[in-house]
């Protein structure tokens, strides 16, 4: 389970510490940024740490960390006084917190990730092209080869997706990736990769939508999933 969670707001990041030491979190969360780090380059940081007691030494590393990616830490939210008091030391803003909710699951039994808001594009992505943000990410036209959508949460393309995708790029592998014909280059959910097979064969196309199953991604008619989902 992961110790850090990033969820992308439109004025910022909030980062949100789970368990384990301190140096660990601030490893994974290294991690993490450096495979997002195009999202939230420049992004102000809302830290929230539940329980967890910070020294100022915990935080001048912190601030370390998030100067690498050229973010700066703004609110520290937190229930224990010894840690906003570090942060009021340091001049950072803190803000008393409640107990976090345990996260919400769906129907099907996933937990609920990826950022808030989403973004809608209107017009096919062409051969050198990116579209990178960090909720979720719907598009009216086609992704044509050579072009690359990247987002935090999931992807819907109302047309041809033919280039390269990565949904859940924070690490959420229950974003998924839906298009009216789903041809893509290369496709990423979270940590997971697939290809499509280069001797893949030309059938009738079929909206699809593609998610990660106990073995992978799976891609599978979007009809027939919605239905099981309905039915469940």
């Amino acid at each position: 389970m992961a110790n850090v969670t990033l969820k992308g707001m439109r004025d910022g990041v909030t980062v949100i510490i789970g368990e384990g030491a301190w140096d660990k979190i601030l490893e994974e969360l290294h991690e993490r940024l450096h495979t997002t780090s195009s999202f939230f380059r420049g992004a102000r940081v809302t830290l929230e740490v539940g329980e967890r007691l910070l020294t100022e030494d915990d935080l001048r590393a912190l601030e370390g960390l998030l100067s690498q990616f050229d973010m700066g830490l703004y609110i520290i939210s937190a229930q224990a006084k010894e840690t906003r008091a570090a942060a009021r030391r340091l001049d950072l803003r803190a803000v008393s917190s409640e107990p976090l909710p345990a996260p919400e699951t769906s129907a099907t039994g996933a937990t609920e990730g990826g950022s808030e808001g989403g973004l809608l594009v209107r017009r096919t992505i062409r051969s050198g092209q990116a579209i990178q943000h960090p909720g979720h990410v719907v598009i009216i036209g086609d992704v044509n080869p050579g072009a690359e959508v990247i987002a935090g949460g999931d992807i819907v393309v109302w047309g041809r997706l033919r280039g390269v995708v990565h949904a859940g790029a924070m690490g959420d592998d229950t974003a998924v990736v839906c298009a009216l014909q789903l041809h893509p280059t290369q496709l990423r959910i979270g940590n997971h990769i697939a290809r499509a097979p280069d001797d893949r064969r030309k059938r009738t196309a079929v909206p699809e939508i593609a998610f990660v199953g106990r073995e992978g991604i799976v891609a599978e008619p979007w009809n027939a999933v919605i239905s099981e989902l309905m039915e469940s």
